[in-house]
């Protein structure tokens, strides 16, 4: 098993740290079962109609139907021949987009915010695993987009945690070779165009999360996710760390980007309330967009318990409840 460096803990998601996240996933749902369109066969209901396990509704018996569906009661009652009919159960492919650009290697408490969407990430493919969902990734890095089919299985999920995981490394550490599902990558694409990509891959009807901290986001951003929203049930994940939304005290503070080093200084009144307003107009411009599109919206905050923000998405109460007992 690869060894997790105490060191890069938060700083860089390690494939061992993300394998180890199966229990804390355990009691993590991806919501109530909706009708999905898709072909597969797999455990929610679809409105396909045919041979499965989910009584419909009885009918007309008409030219094609399985006889070993008709219902003699009703048959016989009415004169008529009459069939059950049974919807199908469909598979519902869960999908991955985790952004792990440059301005995600970012944090100053827990971990940096491609960690914290690495985690979340994770924990929602274990999830599918145990759901019995296929699942499918895009990441997109300093490297480009490295993206991994919807499939199956633990071994398929360990390649997806390792795509997840290599996204989160610095470019100078990476000194393992680019995955085959990355092969090509260039430099890494604004996110809209990682949205377009996620686009042409996805069923409709399938499950999607989208983790970033929607830094840049703008109108170009909008058509992408109002289509997956159309097609799909998305949620977007907004990563973000306090010290974006809370200024810190007054002072001078010495940061660095690994490289160079410079001394902020924080103001007063005013410079605080311009600093949150910053953040809180970002914010107010992404819940607008959710909102007219019927977009789930789930914050998750880097120094926050991740299980607990992701299962606040569809348990509330639950989460609520969880927070008062600590």
């Amino acid at each position: 098993m690869q060894h997790i460096d105490a060191e890069t803990t938060g700083v860089v998601a390690r494939p061992a740290e993300l394998a180890g996240l199966r229990h804390a996933a355990g009691g993590l749902e991806l919501g109530r079962p909706r009708r999905v369109h898709t072909p597969l066969v797999g455990p929610y209901v679809s409105p396909f109609r045919g041979r499965g396990l989910d009584f419909d509704e009885v009918r007309a018996y008409q030219s094609g139907d399985d006889v070993r569906h008709i219902d003699w009661r009703v048959t016989a009652r009415s004169g008529r021949v009459h069939s059950k009919v049974f919807h199908e159960e469909r598979d519902r492919p869960l999908w991955l987009l985790l952004d792990a650009g440059p301005g995600m290697h970012f944090g100053t408490r827990t971990a940096f915010k491609s960690v914290a969407a690495a985690r979340a990430a994770a924990l929602l493919a274990w999830a599918a695993l145990r759901a019995g969902d296929p699942l499918g990734a895009i990441a997109r890095s300093a490297e480009g987009l490295a993206e991994i089919p919807a499939g199956g299985g633990q071994r398929h999920l360990m390649r997806v945690l390792a795509s997840l995981a290599r996204a989160t490394e610095p470019a100078a550490e990476r000194s393992t070779p680019a995955l085959p599902e990355a092969a090509g990558a260039t430099a890494a694409p604004a996110m809209p165009e990682a949205l377009r990509r996620l686009q042409r891959r996805v069923r409709s009807g399938s499950r999607v999360f989208v983790l970033s901290d929607f830094y840049d986001f703008d109108d170009s951003w909008r058509s992408p996710l109002s289509e997956l929203g159309r097609r799909c049930d998305l949620t977007c994940v907004l990563v973000y760390d306090r010290l974006e939304s809370e200024p810190p005290p007054p002072g001078r503070y010495r940061v660095s980007d690994g490289r160079d080093a410079i001394a902020l200084a924080t103001g007063g009144r005013r410079w605080r309330e311009a600093w949150c307003e910053r953040f809180e107009a970002r914010q107010r411009a992404l819940v607008d967009c959710c909102r007219s599109h019927r977009i789930e919206l789930l914050p998750l905050r880097t120094d926050a318990d991740t299980v607990e923000s992701l299962a606040a998405a569809h348990h509330p109460r639950r989460a609520a409840s969880a927070r008062r007992t600590r």
